[in-house]
């Protein structure tokens, strides 16, 4: 199935249901006896959360370069031969990859069924030299994905703007140059205020860019994490959800928890107000979101 299918079908449905996303990391470990036990585990996780609700779709991630490209491919393939989900998305990224590697990575994926990928710049890595430059931007990526393949394309979107963006209105110029170059859906990075969410909407309309947008979501599970997470994307937390969280720091158990409670009410409020779907992310574990899914009707 393809995005543009899954997100017809759901949105067509009397209740309005949003398309629920997971999304995952291949295990990182360069040893296969290590690697193949983190990714039965991982498995494990997957199994519990289609037990609660079967998620529409499942993305994996992928490193900038190819750097996980082995891993990811094979947590991919698996996952397609082993689950039912409607869509399994790898991710890909290249910023460090030449046109003939990118090609060959599409080949390959074609042989497992894959119909949709998630086409992203990537991070610049620290030795610059090495890195091919036949693509700067994802809107590249984009373009020549579509000339290539059939595959459905979604790409990144960013409620408090990219953080290497001067502006938030300049971000979402790249966006429309990414949605004109074939785009088909949104995938936003995490935020933790809905406002700013549905601040992002408006100005996405405003600017023409009328793609499904599915809003993403991190519950959080440690304040370690958190602050680290925050710092990477350039994302600004509310003195609310600061203190929310930073009282529980030194207990794990009760950080998780309070994750669930102010992701659950987040969720709660995005689908009342009808939004496309939500991209979780899982951090490879269920409990959080299965927890978050039951508590807004889903599970």
């Amino acid at each position: 199935m393809k995005l543009s299918e899954i997100y017809r079908k759901e949105q067509n449905l009397s209740s309005k249901k949003p398309v629920i996303s997971i999304e995952i990391f291949p295990p990182k470990s360069e040893d296969a006896k290590d690697f193949d036990n983190k990714k039965e585990k991982l498995f494990n996780e997957l199994c519990i959360l289609n037990e609660c609700y079967k998620p529409s779709l499942v993305s994996i991630t992928y490193g900038a370069g190819g750097s996980s490209r082995e891993r990811s491919n094979i947590i991919v393939k698996e996952i397609k031969e082993n689950f039912d989900f409607n869509i399994v998305m790898p991710h890909f990224t290249c910023v460090c990859s030449d046109k003939k590697f990118i090609e060959n990575y599409l080949d390959e994926i074609k042989t497992y069924g894959i119909k949709n990928i998630l086409a992203l710049k990537g991070d610049e890595p620290d030795n610059i030299e090495v890195c091919h430059r036949d693509f700067r931007f994802a809107y590249e990526l984009v373009e020549f994905i579509k000339t290539k393949t059939e595959l459905e394309i979604a790409v990144a979107g960013y409620p408090e703007g990219h953080i290497s963006a001067k502006s938030l209105d300049e971000d979402i110029k790249h966006l429309k140059t990414k949605v004109n170059k074939g785009a088909s859906v949104v995938f936003t990075q995490f935020f933790f205020e809905n406002e700013k969410f549905y601040s992002y909407l408006e100005k996405l309309e405003k600017n023409k860019i009328c793609l499904p947008v599915a809003a993403g979501l991190l519950p959080v599970i440690s304040f370690e994490g958190l602050t680290r997470m925050v710092k990477l994307s350039g994302i600004k937390l509310s003195s609310k959800a600061l203190n929310h969280f930073e009282k529980y720091k030194d207990s794990k158990e009760d950080t998780i928890k309070a994750g669930i409670e102010w992701t659950s009410i987040q969720a709660d409020d995005l689908i009342c107000n009808g939004i496309d779907g939500i991209h979780f992310y899982a951090l490879n574990k269920a409990r959080s979101t299965a927890e978050i899914l039951k508590n807004i009707g889903l599970c």
